[in-house]
């Protein structure tokens, strides 16, 4: 409708442009724009008026003025599937797959296709750089590691669980350092229940849901399409869930220490005046952390290790 409209501000209209004329002035299609921004290549601002984000002008002309560019940035958001990425390394595609689920090298897209499969999509320029480093000449060629042989006949697969934490980086640095929308980008990787349990105030928890990133959809809601893509989107491993809910219950206290939630003011009436005042209810105690205390040992041995962590410190 005509009133739901939000238009910029005169001055955030003249400094800044949409995403879409952002990526024609610098000479990009929309899904590389739209990657060079995940990856903070591209620096967006949110818009005064309450819209999508948008592009600084001193942005394109920062952009403009580097070497090589659009070039430049065009190689840098280049990105190929398995049986691409497996020619730049020189290894089959079933090897490329299993460095895959083996978390050697990330995925930083998906998609599904016609048949509900997901494809992986992974940056050349980090395979580029993969396969120039000496220390990872014995993942390419001759027998797996047995260590990792065992791993990966048990099912390891982190290919998912590794797109999520560069989604979550990307949704961090997206945030502009709000509290509320750091605590939402956690919040997206966990089923909304988790986010009732460890949010039971209805207020709290309609302000962390406001902050919600926008989700691209995979089919109708319910449908196997969406099924596989939400296996995707949320976490679903114990550990990691559990890493991700200590993670938000932390984000949500930071939030309300910094900006609480808004609530509701108390309605006062003259008849509420002169009724006899009623004992207050003490206040609610806190909630019981999901996660059960550990001694800092055990706390620290839960913490994802190796590739995983390390992309965690990367992209926190």
């Amino acid at each position: 409708m005509q009133g739901n409209i939000v238009t910029p501000s005169t001055h955030t209209a003249r400094t800044t442009c949409t995403p879409s004329r952002a990526a024609r002035e610098l000479g990009l299609k929309r899904g590389e724009f739209d990657l060079a921004v995940h990856l903070g290549h591209i620096r967006t601002v949110p818009d005064e008026g309450g819209g999508g984000p948008r592009v600084p002008r001193a942005e394109i002309d920062r952009l403009r003025a580097g070497e090589g560019s659009p070039e430049n940035l065009r190689t840098r958001v280049e990105t190929m599937g398995t049986k691409e990425g497996a020619g730049l390394l020189d290894v089959p595609p079933g090897r490329f797959t299993r460095l895959a689920r083996l978390g050697v090298v990330v995925p930083v897209k998906f998609y599904l296709n016609r048949y509900r499969a997901v494809v992986w999509l992974y940056l050349a320029e980090e395979l580029r750089q993969f396969a120039a480093d000496e220390n990872n000449a014995r993942l390419l060629s001759g027998r797996t590691p047995p260590g990792l042989r065992e791993q990966l006949k048990e099912g390891l697969d982190v290919r998912a669980r590794n797109w999520r934490v560069r989604q979550l980086g990307f949704l961090r640095r997206q945030s502009a350092g709000h509290p509320w929308a750091q605590a939402a980008a956690v919040a997206s990787l966990l089923d909304p229940a988790q986010l009732a349990e460890i949010v039971p105030d209805p207020y709290e928890r309609a302000h962390v849901n406001r902050f919600l990133p926008k989700v691209t959809t995979y089919g109708a809601p319910d449908s196997p399409t969406a099924q596989v893509a939400a296996r995707i989107l949320r976490a679903t491993d114990p550990d990691e869930i559990a890493w991700y809910r200590a993670d938000l219950e932390q984000a949500v206290r930071e939030a309300r220490a910094a900006q609480p939630a808004p609530h509701p003011a108390a309605v006062h009436s003259p008849a509420a005046a002169h009724s006899p005042a009623r004992p207050q209810r003490p206040p609610a105690p806190p909630a019981v952390p999901a996660v059960p205390r550990q001694h800092p040992q055990a706390a620290e041995a839960r913490r994802p290790r190796g590739l995983l962590g390390r992309l965690r410190r990367r992209h926190a």
